[in-house]
């Protein structure tokens, strides 16, 4: 028999490999050992001694949205916004209320996902994603030598390095690029290399979690500067080791459509 124990009921997902543990504050009322979510967080997605996740989605309930939600990377940084993530919850608010349309509070804004088509556990929602930010291409120096790219936002901060083909060492040189003093509250890095108007092939290295096989917001910037750069037209396939996502422009908002898959409900002990 398990020996009694204080428990946090968790849902864990995936979004093209992206994997997220779902909190719901509501199970968490008393618990007083969750003052600390940056330390539990990296606790519970640590993959050999916790359940082991790309973050935590820690979710409430709030008053014009259908849930607000607080992302806290792996390493126990917090993050303003995962689209992969955010897609995710948007999961799981579906299958607990039957939701098809569903507004979800992020630290980047709020963000409207629509269901788009559903089979048991797999799900695909295009998320409106706001207007992207795109700064002029520059370059940063690294050890060996200078990486040119171009800044995104998407309510975070990306730096898109496009390239014709893809380095055996390119997550030593993502690393570098996030510790460039250039970004001064960390940066998501994406090597991007262009494979035709409609389509191009991503890698990913994400603050506070390192490389990735997928990224929500990451796709949109990797679209989103391949287009400014004349390399590519909306919508953009962008295909990644965990996955393919499609992002398509609307005027200057960004929509990205791609599934989330509910992978197991389970607790974590403290």
């Amino acid at each position: 028999m398990i020996p009694p124990a204080v428990v946090i009921p968790f849902v864990k997902a995936s979004a093209c490999g992206n994997d997220f543990l779902l909190v719901d504050s509501s199970d968490l009322v008393g618990l007083t050992e969750l003052s600390d979510a940056s330390a539990l967080t990296q606790r519970m997605c640590d993959r050999h001694d916790g359940v082991g996740a790309d973050g935590v989605e820690w979710m409430s309930a709030h008053g014009t949205a259908d849930v607000a939600i607080r992302l806290v990377n792996a390493d126990g940084s917090a993050a303003e916004i995962s689209g992969n993530g955010t897609r995710c919850v948007a999961a799981y608010v579906c299958a607990e209320r039957g939701l098809e349309k569903i507004k979800v509070l992020t630290d980047a804004g709020l963000k409207t996902c629509v269901l788009t088509s559903r089979r048991d556990s797999e799900y695909e929602f295009e998320i409106e994603m706001g207007a992207a930010q795109v700064g002029k291409e520059f370059g940063v120096k690294i050890g060996r030598g200078e990486m040119t790219g171009i800044p995104v936002s998407m309510g975070n901060p990306h730096f898109v390095v496009l390239a014709s083909d893809f380095a055996d060492d390119w997550r030593e040189r993502a690393a570098e690029i996030q510790r460039s003093p250039h970004f001064q509250h960390g940066v998501n890095v994406e090597m991007v290399v262009a494979d035709g108007k409609h389509d191009v092939k991503a890698l990913f290295f994400e603050r506070g979690v390192g490389e990735t096989r997928s990224s929500g917001t990451g796709s949109c910037a990797s679209a989103v500067a391949t287009i400014a750069a004349g390399y590519a037209e909306s919508p953009v396939r962008v295909h990644a080791p965990g996955g393919t996502q499609t992002v398509r422009l609307q005027g200057n908002e960004v929509f990205l459509r791609g599934p989330a898959q509910l992978v197991c409900r389970g607790e974590f002990f403290l």
